[in-house]
């Protein structure tokens, strides 16, 4: 026999977090909207300069490497690139936890991420930030 409780006169208890209604989107989470805005910023300017890149990795992780020499002075990086070389494709890596970090908004936050995509890409390219897009603002 399986009981259901009825909390405080409420009525018994029922899904929580999915609803039940197929109407209804299911809520996202802070790392899905995060990925969101980086697919878009990166598939917009992947698709501009995909001429000049050449083959390039994107990823999203939540937070880089730390090494054990870091001091309170040195700055958590918020993105990260490394150089293809031969049939290795170049991979540019964005941290999502120094990111929301920093940011009190989703404009703010998108805003960080095609600062941090943009100055990525142009240090790839060997060409100045506001080159690579002209929303850029250092």
């Amino acid at each position: 026999m399986t009981r259901h409780r009825d909390r405080h006169g409420r009525g018994t208890r029922g899904p929580i977090a999915v609803p039940t209604d197929p109407k209804v989107p299911v809520l996202r989470t802070r790392r899905e909207r995060f990925d969101d805005i980086a697919l878009a910023i990166v598939t917009e300017i992947d698709g501009r300069w995909q001429s000049r890149l050449g083959l390039i990795e994107y990823a999203v992780e939540e937070s880089p490497d730390i090494p054990k020499e870091w001091t309170v002075e040195d700055h958590i990086p918020l993105g990260s690139l490394e150089r293809g070389s031969g049939a290795k494709p170049a991979r540019l890596v964005i941290y999502r936890r120094p990111i929301e970090h920093r940011c009190h908004t989703r404009s703010e936050v998108e805003a960080m991420v095609l600062m941090v995509v943009v100055e990525q890409i142009a240090d790839l390219l060997g060409i100045a930030a506001e080159d690579v897009d002209p929303r850029y603002q250092p």
